[in-house]
């Protein structure tokens, strides 16, 4: 499978919002990744119902929703309403992961669970068969524009193989710090969609940005 880029449009410029999902609407991104941040689980605050519903109004591909929340499971089947085709919860945020993974499958959503940079992947082994994705943070969640992290390479590798034994469709979805110079490297070890934010929308040309990330090979070595 050719890998997936899924811009975040938490870079988008707020004041021509309609402009910048309509570009990636044109683009070669494949989905729309969509953080929603509570500034509790985060220390940051992005945006809600409101938001997220005008850009599924526009948006043309699907809605890779990250929820960034205390409590998620308050709000999955809204969300699934509002037109995310992933759901994304946290590990970290979710006492009762399985019956989180449960409903966002009843919501008629895909699931995927997030992972901190300190959360090795081991710990999702006992539930990795009822996942659609599992989410690599590269960068600690909260603000775009962090630096990546490099062991984000070898965790890719570890899950990849995890996934390989129990759950080969899965796919790992990496986010943090994701750009042009990173990307072979990242594909190389395992990863199948690359949330991009600050590169792809600080980029003197968002749509070549886009198509240079998804047509680029995987390699090994590259630039962290």
């Amino acid at each position: 499978m050719k890998h997936l880029i899924a811009p975040s449009v938490l870079s988008a410029d707020f004041a021509n919002l309609q402009r910048d999902v309509e570009m990636i609407n044109s683009s070669e991104a494949d989905w729309f990744h969509v953080d929603i941040m509570d500034g509790v689980f985060v220390p940051n605050i992005s945006f809600g119902f409101p938001v997220m519903e005008a850009i599924s109004r526009h948006a043309k591909k699907p809605l890779d929703v990250h929820l960034m929340i205390v409590n998620p499971d308050h709000y999955i089947e809204r969300f699934a309403q509002a037109g995310a085709s992933t759901i994304t919860v946290h590990y970290e945020a979710c006492p009762h992961l399985h019956k989180t993974i449960q409903s966002i499958h009843e919501a008629g959503a895909k699931a995927c669970v997030a992972l901190n940079p300190h959360t090795p992947v081991e710990l999702l082994s006992d539930i990795l068969t009822d996942l659609d994705m599992v989410l690599v943070m590269s960068v600690n969640p909260g603000f775009g524009g962090q630096k990546f992290i490099p062991n984000t390479l070898d965790k890719i590798r570890r899950l990849r193989s995890l996934a390989n034994v129990l759950n080969p469709g899965l796919l790992i979805e990496v986010d943090g710090g994701v750009a042009l110079h990173n990307t072979p490297a990242l594909l190389h070890a395992g990863a199948d969609v690359l949330v991009a934010g600050n590169s792809i929308f600080g980029a003197e040309s968002p749509v070549e940005m886009i198509s240079a990330m998804k047509h680029l090979p995987s390699t090994e070595s590259s630039s962290i």
